[in-house]
C-alpha cells in the first residue's frame, strides 16, 4: 500500500504541475461497449479507532467471553484493507430495437475486507443489485432487489461486565454472518392530471450467528419487514404531485434459541414482538423547482402485537416518516437530504424501538478531476415511546419488570476529497468522525448501582484508489 501512496503522491505533484493535460487527456482503454455499465477495482487502507465503538474499559481483569466468540474492548485500534471489486452489465441494448426495457441490470460489487489487529472482524460481502425498468403505453414498471451474503465471524462478540455501546453494537452486527435483502416493486398507471401506483417492499436480515445465553454476548435474532399497498396521486404541476397511499404490512422478529430456562413471568424464548400494521401516508413527489427534486411520505401506522410482545399497549399507534430532498444549485454543487422513522423491531433484544435517520450530504465540485463532499448524519434509537416493561433477566441487563431504559444515538460528521488524474483512475481521500451517546436521563444500573455511560468516540480515516473501464 505503502507504493501505492508514493505513486499516488507522485501523480498529484505531475497533475499539480500539469492540470490541463491531466483533465483533458483521453481516456486510457478503449471505449467500453454499452451493455457494460461498470467494471472496476477498488483498493483501500483505513485506520480504524476504537473497533468495537466501546465507551467504557473494563476496570478489572477481562473476563473469558463465550464460547468461539471475541471480547470487545476499548481502544482496539486497527488497520483495515478493503478489496472492492465491481461489474454490471445491462442486458436491454442485447434485446434490439424493443421499446419497452430502458433498463435490465445486474451488478455484483464485493468487499474483502481484512483487520490487521482485530482478526475476528473480517468479513466477505458478496452484494448482488438487480434492476428492470421499463414503460408501456400509460404503464410503467420498476423493480428494484438487493441482496447481501456476508461470509463473516458466526459469534457474536461479548461485551465484559455489560459494558454496551451505546448504538446497540450495530456495527459489530454488520459484520457477522448474515443474508440480507432489500427489494422493492412498483407499477403506475399514468393519466393527465392523476397517477395509481401498487407498490411493495421487503427488508429481511437473516442473522445467523450462534446464540448463548452468556454476560455481556450480543445474540443477534432475524427479523423482516414486508408491506404492500398502493398510492394515489393528482398532479398539481406538470413535474409534481400530491399523494395518498396506504399499507398493509407485517414485522418479524425471530425467537431466541435457548428455551425457557429461567424463572421470568413469559419465557426468554417467548418474548418477541413480531406485529401486523397498518399505514395511511399523505405525500409530495416531484420537482416544484428546476433546481430541486423532492418526495415525501408522512402518516400514522397503527401497530397490533402478538401476544408475547413485552409491551404495555399492544395496539398502539406511532409515526412513519420519510423524505428525500435534492438541490442541484449548479453544475458544481449538490445538497442532498435523506430521512426515515418508523417502529422497527430490535436485533439484539427483545422490545421493538422507533428508528430514526438523518442524512445530510454536499458534494463540490472544484475543478472537473478534484471534488470535495461533507456529510453529516443522525442515526436514533429510541426505546421509549413504547413505555415498555422488560419481562425477561439476563437480557439487555434489566431485571424482571424494570423499563428499557434507551434512546440510543449516534451523531457523524465526515469529509471526502476525490482527484480524477483521467477518466480510468482516480483516489480517494476520507474522515469521519462518529459519537454515539444515551439521550436518557437519570439512569442506573439495575440493583441501583452507579450508571456506566454507553457513550464512545470512533474515527474512521482511509485512502483509497480505483481504477475504472
Amino acid at each position: 500500500m505503502l507504493g501505492i501512496c508514493g505513486l499516488l503522491l507522485a501523480g498529484t505533484s505531475r497533475a499539480a504541475d500539469d492540470s490541463q493535460t491531466a483533465t483533458t487527456s483521453p481516456a486510457v482503454l478503449p471505449q467500453k461497449p454499452a451493455w457494460l455499465t461498470d467494471l472496476s477495482l477498488g483498493i483501500k487502507e483505513s485506520y480504524e479507532v476504537n473497533v468495537f465503538e466501546l465507551g467504557v474499559a473494563p476496570s478489572g481483569p477481562v473476563a473469558t467471553p463465550s464460547p468461539g466468540s471475541v471480547a470487545a474492548l476499548k481502544n482496539v485500534d486497527s488497520f483495515v484493507t478493503t478489496v472492492s471489486p465491481k461489474v454490471g452489465v445491462n442486458f436491454a441494448p442485447l434485446l434490439g430495437d424493443q421499446k419497452v426495457l430502458q433498463a435490465l441490470t445486474l451488478a455484483y460489487a464485493p468487499d474483502f475486507v481484512t483487520y490487521n489487529n482485530a482478526s475476528s472482524e473480517n468479513y466477505d460481502a458478496h452484494r448482488l443489485a438487480a434492476v428492470i425498468k421499463g414503460q408501456m403505453g400509460d404503464w410503467s414498471f420498476n423493480l428494484n432487489e438487493g441482496f447481501n451474503d456476508i461470509e463473516g465471524n458466526k459469534y457474536g462478540p461479548t461485551y465484559q461486565n455489560d459494558l454496551l455501546s451505546a448504538f446497540a453494537t450495530a456495527a459489530d452486527r454488520e459484520r457477522r454472518e448474515q443474508f440480507q435483502e432489500r427489494g422493492t416493486a412498483t407499477i403506475q398507471y399514468d393519466q393527465e392530471k392523476w397517477f395509481v401506483r401498487p407498490t411493495a417492499t421487503l427488508l429481511d436480515y437473516n442473522l445467523k450467528t450462534a446464540q448463548y445465553f452468556y454476560p455481556g454476548y450480543q445474540n443477534y435474532v432475524n427479523r423482516y419487514d414486508v408491506n404492500g399497498g398502493a398510492d394515489f396521486g393528482y398532479k398539481i404541476q406538470p413535474q409534481s404531485a400530491l399523494t395518498l397511499g396506504f399499507r398493509y404490512g407485517h414485522q418479524y422478529q425471530a425467537e431466541y434459541s435457548f428455551g425457557p430456562t429461567y424463572a421470568a413471568a413469559i419465557p426468554v424464548a417467548a418474548a418477541h414482538s413480531p406485529n401486523d400494521y397498518e399505514r395511511v401516508l399523505v405525500g409530495y413527489e416531484g420537482k416544484p423547482w428546476n433546481w430541486l427534486a423532492a418526495s415525501l411520505q408522512i402518516g400514522p401506522d397503527f401497530r397490533s402485537f402478538g401476544p408475547y410482545a413485552p409491551l404495555d399497549d399492544k395496539n398502539k399507534v406511532t409515526y412513519y416518516g420519510e423524505a428525500a430532498l435534492t438541490a442541484t444549485f449548479s453544475t458544481k454543487d449538490t445538497l442532498a437530504f435523506k430521512y426515515k422513522q418508523w417502529e422497527w423491531v430490535s436485533s439484539t433484544g427483545l422490545v421493538p424501538y422507533f428508528d430514526s435517520a438523518f442524512d445530510l450530504s454536499y458534494v463540490r465540485k472544484v475543478t472537473d478531476s478534484f471534488s470535495l463532499s461533507l456529510g453529516a448524519k443522525a442515526l436514533g434509537a429510541d426505546y421509549n415511546p413504547n413505555n415498555v416493561a422488560s419481562q425477561t433477566t439476563g437480557l439487555g441487563g434489566y431485571g424482571l419488570g424494570e423499563r428499557a431504559q434507551r434512546d440510543d444515538w449516534q451523531y457523524t460528521a465526515s469529509l471526502g476529497l476525490q482527484y480524477a488524474f483521467n477518466a480510468n483512475f482516480s483516489a480517494n481521500l476520507a474522515y469521519s468522525y462518529d459519537l454515539g451517546v444515551n439521550e436518557q436521563s437519570g439512569l442506573t444500573e439495575p440493583g441501583g448501582n452507579a450508571y456506566l455511560p454507553r457513550s464512545f468516540n470512533h474515527e474512521l480515516i482511509s485512502l483509497g484508489v480505483t481504477f475504472k473501464y
